[in-house]
């Protein structure tokens, strides 16, 4: 036997079918149905029928009509061409609503028009584009530090070895082109060495000789006059290497004529064995008088 106020799982189901049921019977209640009504039929337009005259007759002329067809406000003819007696009437056209387009230009035509706000006109100004005075200045980018070249006593000593022997190739090269170089020996009045002076005086003397002979006779015509400084360079076999006017007389005759002496005069008396050994150019630098006299003197 069961104890009394032991809740098992049949009542536990009985009473959640009760609850379910209990529900669903006050949903379906609560919900009412209702049918629709018939919309009213819009009501007709009352017509008035009306009767219209078309041929009355004045009060003289009416008489008492004895039969007539229908009653009017007064006495008329009757006509037409149908046989049987019918009403004269009028369709009523029902009235048609309103459309809102006209109702609202209505509306729009009944109110006072409103003047329009007229707009300003913006004024024109003329603008002058101005060119960008702003500059971008670029920032130069950052070279990457290179790492500083650790150099070593030996890489020293190696690179002042081959700077010492490219300077001693140099001052030999220059040392052979200075022995193949011609030597010189310049003379002129001040020369005091006596092989030197022995031959500057032979050269001297003869110049002055052959010029006195060849004296330019336009310049006697003429008495052109003037001094003038003159280089001349000799050959060890005496022939002339070159000639230049350091310094001009003024007169281009005169300048001509002495280096045509010059010319003249050549060749000279060849080197000693003396200055040979020593010398390969002789630069003789003599200033030549033309005179008054019509005579040539170099000194």
């Amino acid at each position: 036997m069961k104890r009394a106020g032991i809740i098992t799982s049949i009542d536990r189901l009985g009473l959640t079918l009760f609850i379910a049921v209990t529900l669903h019977a006050v949903a379906i209640l609560g919900i009412t149905f209702a049918l629709d009504k018939p919309q009213k039929s819009p009501p007709t337009d009352r017509t008035l029928e009306i009767m219209v005259v078309q041929n009355p007759k004045k009060r003289e002329q009416q008489k008492p009509v004895e039969k007539a067809d229908f009653l009017a406000q007064s006495s008329q003819e009757g006509g037409g061409n149908q046989e049987e007696k019918v009403r004269p009437t009028t369709e009523a056209t029902p009235p048609t609503p309103p459309r809102k387009q006209e109702s609202v230009q209505a509306t729009v035509q009944s109110s006072p028009p409103t003047p329009k706000p007229v707009a300003k006109q913006p004024r024109k100004v003329l603008t002058k584009q101005q060119p960008d005075s702003k500059k971008v200045e670029t920032v130069p980018e950052k070279q990457p530090t290179q790492p500083k070249k650790v150099v070593t006593a030996a890489q020293l000593l190696a690179s002042s070895s081959k700077e010492i022997a490219r300077l001693t190739a140099e001052l030999d090269r220059k040392t052979h082109a200075y022995a193949k170089r011609p030597r010189r020996k310049t003379l002129s009045a001040r020369t005091q060495e006596y092989k030197y002076a022995n031959y500057l005086d032979a050269w001297r003397r003869k110049v002055e000789r052959v010029g006195n002979l060849n004296y330019p006779d336009e310049a006697k015509r003429r008495k052109l006059y003037g001094n003038l400084v003159m280089h001349v360079s000799l050959r060890p076999d005496g022939s002339v290497k070159a000639i230049n006017i350091r310094k001009s007389s003024g007169h281009k005759l005169l300048d001509d004529a002495a280096m045509r002496i010059v010319k003249l005069s050549a060749p000279f008396a060849p080197f000693p064995s003396e200055i040979r050994k020593e010398t390969d150019i002789i630069d003789i630098i003599r200033t030549w008088q033309f005179r008054s006299n019509d005579q040539l003197f170099s000194k």
